[in-house]
């Protein structure tokens, strides 16, 4: 049933302008994903994961196409619209975390609830019960320079957490992360799936990708179902 998509996809595709020539990242995806339902995406460097994840994060607009998001088609949504969407019901989890180093880990978790204009005192409640979650509550009031890598990443999935968003995109997420850390990130990856959460997850690990409910492998723009 299209209404129970969490998104849907059709002839999707981006183009940017570089000098006097055309790139097109993206070319004429489909893509239909349900509630709970876990994808991975492979493909090589440059292939347009980062940028489909984009789009699908509402961070940047197709070319051409249209993208529907919990039954609407935000693909010409103004921005303040997309703002609103993003903070409510997506999630990101980048390779490199972006924590900002002058915040607490508890403070960058809270960090989404700031614009949605929940008072201090709840903001922290609920991001430390995340950073339990997350079994970093011991660390919540260090800052990211006092952190490992591993660590910070878990700072990164509790703020992606705290918001319980219905679509988590993660680019990357384990590439700067050890075998033994990689599996505490699919543990928590796999207990959001069972929350509920739909995933998708561009990764360079093959091992990983296999693990997800649905494979999909993109090359040079083009969108289809991993071999």
């Amino acid at each position: 049933m299209k209404d129970a998509l969490v998104l849907q996809v059709e002839g999707l595709s981006k183009k940017y302008t570089k000098g006097r020539a055309d790139v097109w990242a993206l070319r004429s995806a489909t893509l239909n994903i349900g509630p709970g339902e876990f994808v991975s995406i492979t493909g090589p460097s440059g292939s347009g994961k980062s940028t489909l994840l984009h789009v699908l994060g509402c961070l940047e607009r197709p070319t051409a196409g249209v993208y529907r998001f919990r039954g609407q088609d935000v693909s010409q949504l103004p921005d303040s619209r997309l703002a609103l969407i993003r903070n409510r019901y997506i999630s990101l989890i980048f390779q490199s975390y972006n924590l900002l180093p002058t915040l607490r880990a508890w403070q960058n978790v809270a960090l989404p609830l700031v614009y949605t204009g929940v008072a201090r005192s709840v903001r922290k409640r609920r991001a430390l019960e995340v950073l339990e979650r997350v079994g970093l509550a011991h660390r919540s009031s260090h800052y990211p320079f006092e952190m490992s890598g591993g660590e910070e990443q878990r700072v990164a999935i509790a703020r992606a957490m705290i918001t319980e968003p219905q679509l988590l995109l993660a680019d990357e997420p384990t590439g700067n992360l050890d075998t033994k850390t990689q599996e505490e990130f699919m543990g928590l990856i796999f207990g959001l799936k069972a929350a509920g959460t739909t995933i998708i997850m561009v990764t360079h690990n093959e091992d990983l990708a296999c693990r997800a409910d649905r494979r999909l492998h993109i090359l040079d723009g083009q969108l289809g179902e991993a071999g």
